[in-house]
């Protein structure tokens, strides 16, 4: 009997083999095939149903083969259907990203209750914007369980309106949930999927607080982006350990001793993770800039518990008052912050320059410094414009011979990239002010004087150097990359200035001096607004790569994040790198070591950093509509910075955005000519991309960051 029984196993029918007659079955007769007859005719006696049962799973979850109603099977590449991974959702829509890297669209109705992360089927249909749009038809596996919302009380109990997937109340699972009141923010887990999304149930997880404090809801967008608050143990013992033995002598071993140099950070006011510093001398030749970075490689190793939060974080995220840092603050406000009068071990780049500014050689060196001051960039534009008061010029008295020739090494820098043909986009950055009591009480512009524009220009170099020393000596690198805009979006570009009359050149290939021209000839006119906004949506969107196809934007061939190790994984990570050319290791043991990891590190930076400003941007807006909370019912004058079906969105002075919706325009029949107006069919009343508008604040959902805005009475 035992011997039968290992013939039996023997010849027995693997899943994997039944795996390959499956679709080889499906591949040939009729599409749809009921699911008893498929197994009648792959199965044989040889085998029992499990290995068939398990093979038939496998391919369903791998998106391979479908089952339809009646429980007829098909080969999804035979119906067109399509495995993707959904990767984001609105109250409305989503989208879906298919494994050849194509995104969907995918309208509300049409998600079938999927979530973010789910793994789902999807066909094509027709399109209404010529972008791909699809429908879910499967959910293939669960991603996130996971959602925030708002408590709301509905017909006699408490309900969840989610703040993505859905503007119905979800049911509460009260027995599993922990206390929670109307008008909470909640972090909620799914415990019982619909398919709808109103059909979901859940559980309350976690409670931040009123929906009506941006504090709240800003820690609400920080947990449902899985953005990580809390360090490891294991992570903490290790940045003690090294905060705890500072910085020792026997580490400027090998090292050139920089502390006899007038180097020095210039930076915000409240900063206190300072990684860069920077000197200047002039030479015969020109210049020689000397930018030197907080060596954040020598104390987060690779693979250490600190290197692997730091890759899983991939950059420290701001917003209003407060930072989650990418590593612990033992390390980034600590040892690893190039704080003034103190030893700090650091990454330095040499690059000298022509009296034009064109860099004519480069170097790195492992260096230790001692900052002369902790610049302020207030302060040094207060010196620049001559502005600056007794006890400014006593403060900067060590450093008063540098900064004249740091701002003259920067003009000639800016003109520089003014030859190369960089086009200048126009962004307004805003600074939220939060009171004690952690309520935004004033938005203001973010002022970006000279002082920035230095350190700005300063940083490029070195950027560009250490591209360029990977570039050249071939080894793997996470580059900073900025790709051509693609034709599609060119082609729609011309298409719109030609709607505004605004003159472009002709072009087979859109190069940079394009854009800069189409922004020249504009500028200083009323529709430099709406063409300003319409190149930067041209745009391809930065990121990192493996690979050095050099930077659009800037027009330059090398280009990297070396810079900001304490904040930003790529730059610690090409630290590493950088450091082991330094020690002399030849290209193949580079290669060897550095292979997959830049690979790696390039995509994990993409995605933290895509993560980080989402989160970033969400949470300012929050605080913006708290602070318009005070000012409902007043009138604003604004400017309309885009413009869409349903209406325009006008922009205050401060930077606070909000929409006006068509339904609140003069009654009339209006014609969207995209993206550029709205004009009243009969009155031809138009309201345009840059027209100045005058608003009232009519409402404000801290809890979505909206702010909805009215046209004043003096404007109808």
């Amino acid at each position: 009997m035992a011997d039968k029984n290992k013939k039996n196993s023997k010849n027995e029918i693997t899943a994997e083999s039944y795996k390959n007659k499956i679709v080889t079955f499906l591949n040939t007769g009729k599409k749809l095939i009921p699911l008893h007859e498929l197994e009648t005719k792959c199965r044989t006696k040889k085998s029992g149903r499990e290995n068939f049962v398990q093979a038939f799973t496998e391919l369903r979850d791998e998106g391979i083969v479908t089952v339809r109603k009646g429980m007829k099977v098909a080969l999804c590449s035979r119906m067109g259907f399509k495995a993707a991974e959904v990767t984001r959702l609105s109250r409305t829509f989503g989208f879906a990203v298919t494994e050849d890297g194509t995104e969907y669209f995918i309208p509300g109705k049409c998600m079938m209750g999927a979530m973010p992360r789910d793994r789902v089927l999807i066909t094509d249909i027709p399109s209404r914007s010529g972008e791909p749009e699809g429908e879910v038809i499967d959910i293939l596996g669960f991603g996130s369980s996971t959602l925030t919302g708002v408590i709301e009380y509905a017909d006699g109990g408490l309900y969840l309106v989610p703040d993505i997937a859905s503007r119905n109340h979800m049911i509460i699972s009260k027995g599993e949930s922990v206390p929670f009141a109307e008008g909470d923010k909640v972090l909620a887990e799914i415990v019982y999927r619909g398919r709808r999304h109103a059909e979901h149930k859940v559980k309350i997880v976690s409670v931040f607080g009123s929906s009506e404090l941006a504090v709240s809801c800003a820690d609400s967008i920080i947990a449902s982006s899985g953005i990580i608050t809390e360090f490891s143990e294991e992570a903490m013992k290790e940045a003690r350990k090294i905060s705890e033995g500072g910085v020792q002598e026997y580490s400027f071993n090998n090292r050139e001793d920089l502390r006899h140099m007038a180097i020095f950070t210039i930076d915000s006011s409240e900063s206190k993770d300072l990684d860069d510093a920077v000197s200047v001398e002039r030479t015969e030749k020109g210049w020689l800039l000397g930018v030197h970075i907080a060596d954040v490689s020598h104390y987060v190793k690779g693979n250490s518990a600190l290197d692997k939060e730091a890759m899983s974080r991939g950059t420290s995220v701001y917003y209003a008052d407060k930072v989650i840092p990418m590593l612990p603050k033992e390390l980034s406000n600590g040892i690893c912050s190039l704080n003034p009068h103190e030893d700090r071990l650091t990454l330095s780049a040499f690059m000298e320059l022509g009296a034009d500014g064109e860099m004519i050689s480069y170097r790195f060196c492992k260096s230790v410094i001692r900052s002369r001051v902790k610049g302020v960039y207030s302060e040094i534009n207060d010196i620049l414009a001559d502005r600056a008061n007794d006890d400014i010029k006593a403060k900067y008295a060590c450093v008063e011979k540098e900064i004249p020739l740091m701002n003259e090494l920067a003009d000639i820098l800016i003109e520089r990239k003014k030859q190369r043909h960089a086009p200048e986009l126009e962004t307004v950055e805003s600074k939220l002010v939060i009171n004690e009591n952690g309520i935004c009480c004033d938005v203001v512009p973010r002022e970006r004087g000279k002082s920035e524009r230095i350190i700005e220009e300063f940083m490029l170099c070195a950027n560009e150097a250490a591209a360029r020393l990977a570039r050249e000596k071939k080894v793997p690198f996470v580059y900073r990359i900025h790709e051509a805009p693609p034709e599609a979006k060119t082609a729609a570009l011309c298409e719109m200035l030609t709607k505004l009359n605004v003159e472009y050149p002709h072009f087979q290939e859109f190069k940079p001096a394009h854009a800069a021209a189409i922004l020249d000839n504009a500028r200083d006119t009323d529709k430099f607004e709406a063409v300003n906004v319409m190149v930067l949506r041209s745009m391809a969107k930065a990121k990192y790569s493996e690979e050095p196809l050099g930077h659009f934007g800037l027009v330059l061939e090398d280009y990297a994040h070396f810079t900001s190790p304490i904040r930003r994984y790529s730059d610690l990570a090409i630290h590493r790198i950088i450091t082991d050319v330094l020690a002399g290791y030849d290209v193949k043991w580079l290669s060897k070591r550095y292979g997959g990891f830049a690979v790696k590190a390039a995509e994990a930076a993409t995605s933290s950093e895509i993560r980080a400003v989402s989160a970033e941007r969400s949470c300012e807006d929050c605080y913006k509509a708290e602070y318009m909370k005070q000012h409902i019912g007043e009138s604003f004058t604004a400017k309309i910075s885009s413009v869409a079906e349903f209406g325009f969105y006008a922009q205050l002075p401060n930077s606070v955005e909000g929409l006006v919706h068509i339904r609140t325009l003069p009654e009339g029949e209006y014609d969207y000519n995209e993206p550029v107006a709205l004009t009243e069919k009969f009155s031809g009343v138009s309201y345009e991309l840059g027209d100045m508008v005058q608003v009232l604040c009519a409402a404000v959902n801290v809890s979505e960051g909206n702010v909805d805005f009215v046209l004043d009475e003096e404007e109808l």
